[in-house]
């Protein structure tokens, strides 16, 4: 039998070593600083009772209070939602025995504010009505797709100035126009702030700061 030699088989690329493209590959990244104009506040009431009416009385009566000093406020009533309402029965344990407590009754509201210099005075105003708990304050963006937008576009031109600067390097001339461009999603994290303690005497001193919004690309040059 005859074998023919392996000289006449054309050679096989490696997966280790693929055949070149004339490829430059490289990714873009771009961030923009912006203002927060939007805050979403998340605040409340825990009452606990031995009486389970009684601590949803009490409960009601007290966010019924809180609303009604936010409405003054001037903020709208469609710009407050409840996001809890629970009802948990406490135990106490003594010697590995459970022991009925009592009740707790948890009523949280979240507040959309586009006026963020009045976070301060909303949190004060809810807590001198009753509020006992405040999760936490995000401040965020009312339109986020500009500002992304706008780093999205510095992350195509930092994608193509990283390109040129490679072919520079090697001393090829790059094609200007990329043949591929993928966007690498990112999601954009809110400030948040944790209210934890409150004086009557002084406002409590809320700072948004300002938001860092990034995007990514990935995109693909040809060169000759």
């Amino acid at each position: 039998m005859y074998y023919q030699p392996w000289s006449s088989y054309p050679p096989i690329a490696s997966p280790t070593f693929p055949k070149c493209r004339n490829m430059i590959e490289v990714t873009g990244e771009g961030t923009v600083s912006a203002t927060p104009n939007k805050a979403i506040i998340v605040l409340g009431v825990i009452t606990e009772n031995i009486s389970l009416t009684v601590a949803q009385k009490e409960n009601a009566n007290t966010l019924s209070n809180i609303i009604d000093a936010l409405l003054n406020l001037s903020i709208p009533k469609e710009n407050i939602q409840t996001t809890q309402y629970s009802i948990d029965i406490q135990y106490n344990y003594e010697d590995g025995h459970q022991i009925f407590r009592g009740y707790k009754v948890t009523h949280l509201l979240q507040l959309t504010i586009d006026e963020i210099d009045l976070t301060g005075l909303i949190v004060d105003t809810a807590v001198k009505e009753g509020a006992n708990t405040v999760s936490n304050i995000q401040f965020t963006l009312a339109h986020p797709e500009i500002a992304y937008m706008n780093a999205l576009s510095i992350a195509i031109k930092n994608g193509l100035f990283k390109a040129t600067t490679i072919a520079k390097t090697l001393g090829v001339t790059l094609h200007p126009a990329p043949c591929l461009v993928q966007e690498i999603l990112r999601t954009q994290e809110p400030i948040l702030y944790s209210a934890t303690s409150y004086s009557p005497s002084v406002a409590t001193p809320i700072q948004p700061g300002e938001l860092k919004i990034s995007a990514s690309i990935k995109a693909n040059f040809t060169y000759y």
